[in-house]
């Protein structure tokens, strides 16, 4: 595949590990996170405006990018084709948590075109509640077919709702591995819940 004649040595060297991560090189993956890691994660944070969201918007976004590696052409910089994969994401984040509001007395006027803003409660009915418990259940018999050092993190992450700095503390990792680590865990259990529970 032709290179773009423009590269800068920096692109060249992207484009050699990339190469490498399309045969499965995991160190390869490895440096191209610890590069531009923190480039994507402030990038995001200015369009979130919230560090959480940022942090795992930017697992996401190595996650999509590291799954279409292949589909990777060299007419662009891979920096390019990586922050565009984050952007359009973090887009795709946006519009699903604009909330959607309903009336408390079930109205649906309009005024001048535009919905009324309406409340949404915040207390499950008790059906709710009992598909949400359903599914915990569900979802923690899955983590348990993670290998142990995947399963540690997602219980970490995501039962217990620590920090990527909590958890690097914790399991005695540096941060770059823990986040590098984190988004194969994703990857895997979300091939789990596609192939055996693909409602949740």
């Amino acid at each position: 595949m032709e290179i773009n004649p423009n590269f800068s040595e920096k692109a060249h060297q992207d484009y050699a590990l990339v190469q490498q991560a399309e045969i499965g090189d995991e160190k390869a993956f490895a440096k191209l996170l610890e590069r531009y890691k923190d480039a994507v994660y402030f990038m995001l944070l200015k369009m979130v405006n919230n560090k959480t969201d940022a942090e795992d918007l930017t697992i996401e976004a190595f996650s999509k990018a590291f799954k279409k590696i292949d589909q990777y052409a060299p007419r662009f910089a891979f920096s390019t084709w990586l922050f565009k994969i984050a952007s359009n994401n973090c887009i795709d984040f946006l519009r699903k948590k604009r909330e959607k509001f309903i009336s408390i007395d079930g109205d649906d006027f309009k005024n001048e075109g535009r919905p009324i803003i309406q409340l949404k409660a915040n207390i499950l009915d008790p059906e709710e509640e009992l598909i949400r418990q359903q599914k915990k259940v569900i979802m923690r018999s899955i983590v348990k077919q993670l290998k142990p050092r995947y399963r540690d993190l997602i219980e970490l992450r995501f039962f217990k709702e620590y920090s990527y700095n909590e958890i690097a503390e914790e399991l005695n990792l540096p941060i770059g591995t823990v986040k590098a680590q984190l988004f194969r865990a994703k990857e895997l259990l979300y091939n789990i819940l596609k192939k055996t529970n693909p409602k949740i």
